[in-house]
């Protein structure tokens, strides 16, 4: 009798998990054919924990690849109709590597004319701070979580534990500091310093980003950077964001200062069909359908954003 349940509930599980793939944020691989004679406000979502390569989302979490940013990036700078972007960033940060790279990717994207405002969502720390502050305009939330401008490296430390389970490591190695950072035993003096250093040169290069690209002196952000997160009103007060407002307020922003306020459409990158959607959802990979993203034109752009939920 129980074994009758089993397709009933299979079956159960899939409709709820078509359903909520349906709901979920698009995946990656959005482009459209380019025209000439629209003025575009592009929004690329930087979502999840920031890495190299392309982005993965997942069930209970998601990963932002430096690669896939790059791309929607590189194609917004070729698009003439492209006059401006909104990152819309939620992020704790992730890899100080890839958080660069993006970064230099503005820096490019706006050499080539296009206008990039930064709209932070519950959180833009750390590494999506870093690389909302390459962008020429940064609003916030009043209650986002920002700031975090400091590096971490974490070590586990296992030595005791395999003492008390028996287990004895073997390691061999071709040089002494090859195994730095092992769960098998305490770091020496020497290895500390090492990696004390490695950490101290990375959020050198953090402070002097952020220096850069909010024209703030150094002296002033070596105060800041010491790791603390702030609400989006703090950041207002200590000059890291220009101002406070949500999505919406930012995509009208960005248009404001690319001057075509008045006409203008909104593109999606990397908005999928649902159909990839679902199969994004249970781990497949698709390349190479070229789905559009979605296109909005002013006015209706203007009537969906009043629309709760949107």
């Amino acid at each position: 009798m129980k074994k009758r349940w089993v397709p009933v509930a299979v079956l159960l599980v899939a409709v709820i998990s078509v359903l909520i793939a349906l709901a979920m944020p698009a995946g990656d691989g959005g482009r459209r054919f380019y025209g000439s004679t629209r003025n575009i406000v592009g929004v690329i979502y930087i979502e999840g924990t920031i890495t190299s390569g392309q982005s993965v989302p997942g069930l209970f979490a998601s990963a932002v690849g430096s690669d896939q940013i790059i791309e929607f990036l590189r194609d917004a700078a070729g698009d003439p109709e492209v006059k401006a972007l909104v990152l819309r960033i939620n992020s704790p940060g992730g890899s100080a590597a890839s958080a660069q790279e993006i970064a230099r990717e503005i820096a490019k994207t706006r050499e080539a004319g296009v206008l990039i405002v930064t709209s932070m969502a519950d959180v833009a720390a750390s590494g999506g701070y870093w690389i909302a502050s390459a962008t020429d305009y940064i609003m916030a939330n009043p209650g986002t979580i920002t700031g975090s401008i400091g590096v971490v490296m974490e070590l586990l430390n296992m030595s005791e534990l395999y003492d008390k389970l028996g287990l004895e490591p073997e390691v061999i190695k071709s040089v002494d500091k090859k195994d730095i950072g092992s769960s098998t035993r305490a770091l020496t003096p020497e290895e500390r310093r090492i990696l004390q250093g490695m950490v101290d040169d990375i959020h050198r290069q953090f402070v002097a980003a952020v220096s850069e690209g909010r024209g703030i002196p150094i002296q002033r952000m070596q105060e800041i950077a010491d790791g603390r997160v702030l609400t989006g009103t703090q950041a207002l007060d200590l000059g890291l964001v220009d101002g406070l407002g949500n999505f919406n307020d930012a995509i009208e922003q960005a248009a404001r200062l690319a001057q075509i306020e008045d006409d203008f459409e909104v593109y999606f990158y990397g908005q999928s069909a649902p159909f990839e959607r679902i199969l994004r959802w249970f781990g497949a990979s698709i390349q190479g359908y070229g789905l559009s993203g979605r296109l909005l034109d002013t006015q209706l752009y203007r009537r969906l954003v009043r629309m709760p939920g949107f």
